[in-house]
């Protein structure tokens, strides 16, 4: 796990400054405390910042083969490395190392760009053929490590983070107010956009290709699911799928360093326990919540986890002013806007899980993957609502719109309606419908459908959902925008800034790709979620553990909060004419939904939580300025 970042002046042929080069470098010092290292061949140039976890003394990067014709710098874990070791010997080729990166390098020299569909594992990564004077800059099929760039004037700079991006202008590119829309819209900014105007991140599963002084960006990971046939019984898919989980926590377990698990207090993270102690014991085990000030605190329950599964458990305890006090810190890490809550208690649960590991796993998938949140249930028997007839429907949608809150139950209902499938799960996606979130902007600032910006996004993954049905369109587009863009974009960013490595067994290419053909049926049943990873669970966990309410990672508390009747930080921000948002939002549009909240007319916590996360961020630009 590491930081990478390079220059390649594609079109100019300029050689590239070293000084520059340093300069990017350097801000990545938190990804990679243990080494660094250069490489420089005229207008291509490499850097590289390394947290050693696996071949300690041997993993030094950037890396090449023994006639320095393929040169390679990567950020991430490849888990089957071991195996495809074994086929590049047989095929002639000599290792010096005992390093994944060596994989990838020799890999290139046998298969092209072919390599990066034998990869299976996290990574963000670039390789330079000297010969034919050739960059790839790719990342991994499901964006589990992010890969930024800005292309200007016949160059690219590019790296793990947005620091080293920008390192190198005069001045800080200034917020796109598309990407502002849709970040408001959906809590994060989808890629290829982030929130800065000229800065981009590569889609998860994309690759970016510079050669003879042109460039062009493709899918490379283009798996469509197709249904099993015949249709796998339900005895056969939970045999098949409880292997695929140990082979993948196996390979996960594979370091040189210490490893531990970030454990809630729900089923997905106490299954990583149970499998992790089937290849050893006493497992470091770090929870974070806020105790006895939150009613749906999860502490108590990951205590008992770690008991009844025999690990050495920490807890790290949180509260409400710590969260206040420490978010425009956290906030500022993160680079880019996540208004997600649980920000807070990830950066906390790191910090501490470091002073004992390098490594952490981390229960990150089974949502995703099986249908576990409430939207799984509205688009897994959404046909039952377009069965029932015109004169039903209306009465009851206009009963459901009167209502003062449901905010998920009103989006759910409004997609229904909608025949086109993408747009249909977009609206399933929205905070706000897209006028809401128009209405808030300066006028002359957006031009009309800016929040549609994502459809376009998905427009390459389009042709691959051809086979699947409703759910399975939907979760294989979580899996490749929702889940990276936010929740494994603030996992990386957050572990790295305290040089831990974050790793997600539960992610693995053979799992997804499993889940993804099965039916609809085995994700959700009966109007239960995450049916058969359940069965799976049924092996290992006791009762009580199943029965648990699912609580999230101590996510739920700042909607808690945003609900009660008064928030000082939140009328602090929103209120003050003078913050910062208002230089792209009207203060009588924001201050509408405000008081809409207040009065309990609706509910807009999410989205008065995400302007707060905007405006700390503006501000932790500004600081960063001068």
């Amino acid at each position: 796990m590491c930081g990478i970042c390079g220059q390649y002046n594609f079109g100019t042929e300029a050689p590239v400054e070293r000084e520059d080069l340093e300069k990017m470098t350097r801000t990545m010092v938190h990804r990679g405390p243990d080494d660094e290292g250069y490489y420089i061949d005229g207008p291509l140039g490499f850097g590289f910042r390394r947290l050693s976890i696996i071949d300690l003394e041997g993993g030094h990067q950037p890396m090449s083969d023994r006639d320095e014709s393929v040169w390679v710098i990567f950020n991430g874990e490849i888990y089957n490395f071991p195996e495809l070791k074994s086929q590049l010997e047989a095929l002639g080729h000599v290792f010096r190392t005992r390093c994944d990166t060596e994989v990838i390098v020799l890999g290139y020299k046998q298969w092209g760009d072919d390599v990066l569909n034998r990869l299976n594992g996290m990574f963000g990564l670039a390789i330079w053929d000297a010969h034919r004077r050739r960059l790839v800059i790719a990342r991994d099929p499901f964006g589990i490590k992010p890969i930024y760039f800005r292309i200007n004037k016949g160059r690219v700079y590019f790296g793990s983070e947005i620091r080293p991006v920008i390192a190198t202008t005069c001045e800080k590119p200034e917020v796109d107010p598309v990407s502002l829309n849709l970040f408001l819209r959906y809590r994060f900014t989808p890629s290829p956009r982030t929130v800065f105007e000229g800065v981009q991140k590569l889609a998860p599963g994309s690759m970016l290709v510079f050669e003879k002084g042109e460039h062009d960006s493709r899918l490379w990971y283009q798996f469509k699911p197709v249904p099993n046939s015949p249709l796998k019984s339900e005895s056969e898919a939970r045999a098949e799928l409880l292997e695929l989980y140990k082979s993948s926590v196996k390979r996960h377990l594979l370091s040189d360093v210490p490893v531990g698990l970030l454990l809630s207090g729900g089923i997905d993270s106490a299954l990583l326990l149970a499998l992790m102690n089937l290849y050893g014991k006493s497992w470091p085990t770090y929870t974070v919540g806020y105790g006895e000030s939150f009613s749906e605190d999860e502490l108590a329950d990951a205590a008992d986890t770690a008991s009844r599964l025999s690990s050495r458990h920490t807890a790290v305890l949180l509260n409400r002013q710590t969260f206040e006090e420490t978010l425009p810190r956290i906030v500022a890490c993160m680079e880019e806007p996540v208004a997600t809550p649980s920000i807070v208690p990830m950066y906390f649960v790191c910090e501490r899980a470091r002073k004992d590991v390098k490594v952490a796993l981390i229960g990150q998938g089974p949502d995703e993957l099986f249908g576990g949140y409430n939207r799984h249930l509205g688009i897994r028997y959404g046909h039952l609502w377009g069965g029932l007839p015109q004169w039903m429907r209306v009465p009851i949608e206009s009963a459901i719109s009167a209502l003062p809150r449901n905010e998920t139950l009103k989006r759910g209902v409004r997609s229904l309606a909608i025949p086109d499938r993408l747009k249909r799960y977009q609206h399933v996606l929205s905070l706000l419908p897209s006028d809401m979130i128009d209405g808030l902007f300066q006028d002359g600032l957006i031009g009309p459908g800016t929040g549609d910006e994502i459809l376009s996004s998905w427009s390459e993954f389009a042709p691959l959902l051809s086979e699947t049905d409703e759910l399975g369109g939907f979760q294989f587009l979580e899996l490749r925008s929702t889940l990276p863009d936010e929740l494994l974009m603030y996992a990386d960013k957050l572990s790295m800034a305290h040089g831990l490595e974050a790793r997600v067994p539960y992610l693995d290419k053979e799992i997804v790709e499993y889940t993804e053909r099965l039916p609809a049926s085995f994700k959700v049943r009966n109007g239960s979620r995450k049916w058969l990873h359940r069965k799976v669970c049924q092996s290992f966990l006791p009762a009580k553990i199943l029965r648990r309410k699912k609580r999230g990672f101590a996510m739920n508390v700042v909607d808690d909060w945003f609900r009660s009747a008064k928030h000082q930080k939140m009328e602090e921000i929103l209120l003050d004419g003078h913050s910062q948002i208002y230089k792209y939002l009207k203060p009588s549009a924001v201050r509408a939904m405000f008081n809409q909240h207040q009065t309990g007319h609706n509910d807009n916590h999410k989205i008065l939580f995400s302007l707060i996360v905007f405006e700390e961020w503006l501000r932790s630009q500004n600081s960063a300025r001068h």
